[in-house]
């Protein structure tokens, strides 16, 4: 997709879509430049009010990895309107509404089409100084890399659309898909970090190699140090695995950009790659910072864990060892 996209030329374009950031910024003024993201998916849960809730959640959080503050919110809504009913669209908008308020922010319109099967998400506009833009392309060797949200998302979802999750896994991962990345950004904008990006779609490996890639670095990480959430283990041992989560193992490992060490079984490099919703921040903060990072983390409410660090690698390989 990028390949398609010619360069951009305009010199206020501080991050486009070179880096595989996880949102636009323009600069306006020395003091001020805009941060834009648009994000929009097909239900994960049953509940249409939760679903409206992630949407959201998801959609900001792109803005919080970059270091700014959200301010307005734009619905796209696919909806079949002649299949479903239509209260069905007025609870995905409701919980929208409602996330988008916890996080002090507007939904201020949007658009809609219909749509056979339903969609939900928002294009947000936030703000910041353009000298306090936090890329995923700078994060630097020596680096501590910390994750504040579980892995597990994906194979959880996969589980509610088979309808074999329980209501205590529902409850979880619901819980870890509406928990907004707001405090975690303010704490990493308090203490200064090197790069941080979110964990969506591409999995907690493949964020991860955006960033390696895009910073010319490598990565260790320990896979007994990674967070997931309770159950999605066991689920992916009975093939709850969504197949976005086979697609970005199956990159990763024809671009040869991981490293296996130790005797890593095939459900253990899933999860590590299992494509997310509303993921949390990984965040490349200095050593010397890093107590002061977890510190302020913890005060804000935040259970972020070390998962790895940054290391020299010419070709900017992550290597997972147990």
């Amino acid at each position: 997709m990028i390949k398609l996209i010619p360069p951009v030329a305009d010199p206020n374009v501080l991050v486009g879509i070179t880096t595989a950031d996880d949102a636009a910024v323009y600069k306006m003024s020395d003091d001020l430049a805009i941060v834009l993201t648009a994000d929009y998916f097909t239900p994960v849960v049953d509940d249409p009010y939760d679903f409206g809730r992630i949407a959201v959640t998801n959609s900001l959080s792109d803005i919080y990895a970059m270091g700014a503050k959200p301010a307005i919110g734009l619905n796209l809504v696919g909806f079949p309107a002649l299949t479903l009913p239509i209260t069905i669209l007025e609870e995905i908008l409701r919980g929208g509404v409602d996330q988008a308020r916890q996080a002090g922010i507007s939904i201020v319109g949007g658009h809609s089409i219909d749509d056979p099967e339903p969609k939900y998400g928002l294009v947000v506009l936030g703000f910041v100084n353009p000298k306090d833009v936090i890329s995923n392309a700078t994060a630097e060797a020596g680096d501590v890399l910390l994750l504040t949200k579980p892995i597990g998302t994906g194979i959880i979802s996969t589980a509610i659309k088979r309808e074999v999750a329980t209501p205590d896994e529902i409850a979880r991962v619901t819980e870890a898909m509406t928990t907004l990345s707001r405090a975690a950004s303010e704490a990493m904008q308090k203490v200064g970090v090197s790069a941080c990006t979110d964990v969506t779609g591409f999995g907690l490996l493949g964020h991860l190699h955006e960033m390696t890639s895009a910073s010319r670095v490598g990565a260790r990480i320990r896979l007994s140090d990674v967070p997931v959430i309770e159950g999605a283990r066991e689920l992916a041992a009975q093939d709850m695995t969504p197949g976005g989560t086979y697609r970005n193992l199956d990159f990763l490992e024809r671009r040869k950009a991981v490293v296996w060490e130790g005797d890593l079984s095939e459900l253990d490099k899933l999860l590590l790659c299992d494509a997310q919703t509303a993921g949390g921040l990984l965040i490349s903060v200095p050593a010397r910072r890093s107590e002061e990072m977890d510190r302020e983390l913890a005060q804000a409410g935040v259970r972020a864990v070390r998962i790895g660090e940054i290391v020299p690698d010419p070709e900017s390989r992550i290597y997972v060892g147990l």
